[in-house]
């Protein structure tokens, strides 16, 4: 029987007494409470009329303290909603009627970046109400790859795209569009498509890096800068779907279209080094996420279920059945809010341990 929660309320940051998933918080001398069922989504967002495969928290001031969710479906559409009313306050449509396969919004910026299967990049400008395309990339492959940006500031930031080779990524110096570097794969690997892409920097690096997953299951640093791959890690047997990393743990978790949830590590020398592996019931994980404060992580199931995991221990702290087809999609927002996106054209909203 999968792992169950109580009502997660009720456990804002129980991490250290319990030695189960249950969510039975017991101490010498209590009795033994009754497993309850997993909590029932906070509210439900409806309305996207397609299948949600994107979602984006605004963390910026364009929210201005009104929190903002982005949902990018498969009709091609972006749709912006109020937290606060649970309802869609402005449809963005720049795709083309394309699915919408990535959303983020550039830090303090009132510009957003939208990707579809259209092979364009849209760049949005959001400011004082406005919702119009002011730039765009045309991409050169259509695969499901997510991009990934970098930002060092409003002037300048990176891109990370996949590349017109089946294989390669193409890092872009915006608002310019100047390529920086193609990124291929040594004559002798073949690891397949680029799945998912992570740009980060180190605080006390001036390297440029690149996490990405392949088709073939590994996952592989890049050094940008140098257009070479500093380390290379197998980490499941099918396609890699998505990954994050915690820069500040130097360690990062991957899914993949199997059951293992992989996590790994980068050493001082810019070595990856598989850590552990755990298997799930079902196949098939479409995103992964960690939470902003680094103390929980989500994964979007092909079995309709959303999972939650201890990032430190991996121990498993709830299973969130909510969805009735494959959930695609999930984001965390800086207060700790939850939400998923799933194929059955819904968006759930949950508050899980909350952040003290």
């Amino acid at each position: 029987m999968e792992p169950l929660i109580a009502d997660a309320s009720f456990w804002p940051e129980c991490f250290g007494c319990c030695n189960n998933v249950t969510g039975d918080c017991t101490l010498p001398g209590m009795a033994v409470p009754v497993p309850q069922p997993p909590p029932d989504p906070q509210f439900v967002l409806r309305g996207t009329q397609s299948a949600v495969n994107a979602l984006h928290f605004c963390r910026g001031a364009q929210a201005q303290g009104c929190p903002l969710l982005f949902s990018g479906c498969q009709r091609g559409l972006v749709h912006i909603w109020s937290l606060q009313t649970r309802r869609a306050v402005a449809t963005l449509d720049g795709h083309g009627g394309q699915s919408v396969t990535w959303l983020q919004m550039l830090p303090q910026s009132p510009q957003l970046l939208s990707q579809g299967r259209d092979l364009r990049l849209c760049l949005w400008d959001l400011a004082e109400g406005r919702n119009a395309v002011v730039d765009a990339v045309c991409l050169e492959s259509v695969g499901f790859c997510r991009s990934s940006v970098l930002a060092e500031g409003q002037a300048r930031w990176l891109l990370a795209v996949p590349g017109k080779g089946s294989d390669e990524v193409q890092i872009l110096e915006m608002p310019s569009k100047t390529s920086v570097c193609t990124l291929k794969p040594e004559a002798d690997a073949k690891p397949g498509m680029p799945m998912c892409l992570r740009l980060w920097q180190a605080q006390s690096s001036p390297h440029l890096l690149l996490l990405a997953g392949y088709e073939d299951g590994s996952v592989a640093l890049w050094d940008v800068c140098g257009r070479k791959v500093c380390s290379r890690v197998s980490c499941h047997e099918e396609p890699v779907m998505g990954l994050d990393f915690d820069s500040q743990k130097a360690r990062g978790v991957s899914g993949s279209a199997g059951k293992a949830l992989a996590v790994w590590s980068l050493d001082g020398q810019q070595a990856l080094q598989a850590r552990s592996s755990h298997q799930l019931p079902n196949p098939g994980i479409s995103d992964v996420t960690i939470r902003p404060d680094r103390k929980i992580l989500a994964t979007a199931g092909w079995d309709h279920r959303v999972r939650v995991f201890h990032w430190r221990t991996m121990k498993p702290l709830a299973v969130l059945d909510f969805h009735s087809a494959s959930v695609h999609c999930v984001a965390f927002a800086t207060d700790g809010l939850l939400a998923a996106g799933s194929k059955d054209q819904r968006i759930s909203i949950w508050s899980l341990y909350q952040r003290v």
